[in-house]
């Protein structure tokens, strides 16, 4: 069986260790091109509350330096693994090694995973051999090919950029983000990938971790599978840009989450079945800072309900397989302000069908996608009960 080089700390201070990584490397030394680095490349992910698992094959590890040649010859590869990873399994500080390779000195404008066609010979979560190379299985345990658009030929693309400093390692981590990435079935049929990833390096980032609990609960009741996210507001935005979700994680057994944010100020989310969902600010004055902020979710006194629907898009203006990214939100106290916030993410393939069970209350829905008007429903979910279907038609 391959290996799996998944670093994990004694302790959750396994991200501040990890932070204090990225904030040693590659901060020092000359950037002319005159000499040669190294470049060195983790995996992440943001974590995902609708799939017990989540596979995908890489292959290869890419880097472009030039910002204005796309060309297929300008590519370097740096790190090529070949191994199958779970991206659950790469949450609250814990992160995967695609390797580390000698590159030169200067800028870089592009890095991209190249995904494979074949699955590497460990063992699924079921102790099974990998039915495909890039994979989910579903919270009922079965197991759905994802269709993964030019990844397994031009790659997965993540424009952004990073220097190589002579004689110096940069570390940057990639953050997939699973729940944004994951589009459901649609008429197709297939389950959709479209990565979005984001890179943290060098001196960027700070962390706030802690822990999610019932109230009133003693001694402390930890909820796990909470989704806890940070969050922006930019207000005069688009509606679909207006609640922007920077990170998020899924707590773990002992309720116990963590994530990398930049330096600033956050709404803390957190969210989880059979809880109502609460808010909390926190504030990252600076570049390495850390913040400990531990979340009291509060159990629905009432049954849930749930809100569902079909989204269509008719003569699809981007390509075969768009979809829409339906945000729900809620009104939300948040440390003694009324703030709106996302609550839940889907991504829905055209033609699919959804459903979400929520707390008994009051709820917005955004739909969003390219080249077509943003719609916004005000949807009422009553206990116990469907709302009726809430369908986007684009």
């Amino acid at each position: 069986m391959k290996l799996k080089t998944i670093q994990r700390g004694c302790s959750f201070l396994a991200i501040l260790l990890l932070s204090a990584l990225l904030t040693a490397c590659g901060s020092n030394g000359g950037s002319d091109g005159g000499g040669s680095g190294t470049l060195s490349v983790a995996l992440t992910d943001s974590a995902a509350e609708d799939y017990q698992a989540v596979y995908i094959t890489v292959d290869r590890v890419q880097v472009h330096r030039s910002s204005q040649d796309n060309a297929t010859s300008g590519w370097v590869t740096v790190a090529e693994p070949g191994t199958t990873y779970n991206l659950l399994d790469l949450v609250n500080g814990l992160f995967a090694q695609l390797g580390e390779g000698p590159l030169d000195s200067g800028s870089y404008g592009q890095l991209r995973l190249v995904l494979g066609n074949t699955a590497d010979t460990s063992l699924n979560i079921f102790d099974q051999t990998h039915p495909y190379a890039n994979y989910i299985i579903d919270m009922d345990g079965n197991a759905h090919k994802l269709k993964v658009p030019s990844g397994t030929q031009s790659g997965l693309k993540v424009i952004n950029g990073f220097t190589i400093n002579t004689d110096q390692t940069t570390d940057l981590l990639l953050d997939f983000d699973v729940t944004r990435s994951v589009v459901v079935a649609g008429t197709s049929g297939q389950y959709l990938l479209k990565p979005v990833i984001k890179i943290l390096k060098e001196t960027s980032y700070s962390n706030v971790y802690g822990t999610v609990s019932e109230a009133n609960s003693n001694p402390l009741v930890p909820v796990p599978a909470a989704f806890v996210s940070a969050q922006t507001i930019a207000a005069t935005a688009a509606p679909e840009n207006q609640v922007v979700i920077e990170a998020g994680t899924l707590s773990t057994d002992s309720g116990d989450y963590a994530l990398f944010l930049a330096p600033g100020t956050y709404d803390l989310v957190a969210a989880a079945n059979g809880y109502q969902p609460v808010c909390q600010p926190v504030t990252l004055p600076q570049a390495g800072s850390t913040a400990t902020v531990d979340l009291a979710l509060q159990p629905v006194a009432t049954a849930t309900g749930s809100i569902s629907g079909v989204v269509n898009i008719a003569n699809p203006l981007t390509d075969a397989d768009q979809h829409v990214t339906i945000a729900v939100r809620q009104s939300l106290n948040c440390g003694g302000t009324v703030t709106i916030v996302t609550v839940k993410t889907l991504q829905v393939a055209n033609g699919g069908a959804y459903q979400v069970d929520l707390p008994a209350g009051s709820y917005q829905l955004v739909a969003s996608t390219p080249n077509r008007t943003t719609l916004t429903v005000a949807v009422t979910v009553l206990s116990g009960a469907d709302s009726g279907d809430t369908d986007f038609a684009f």
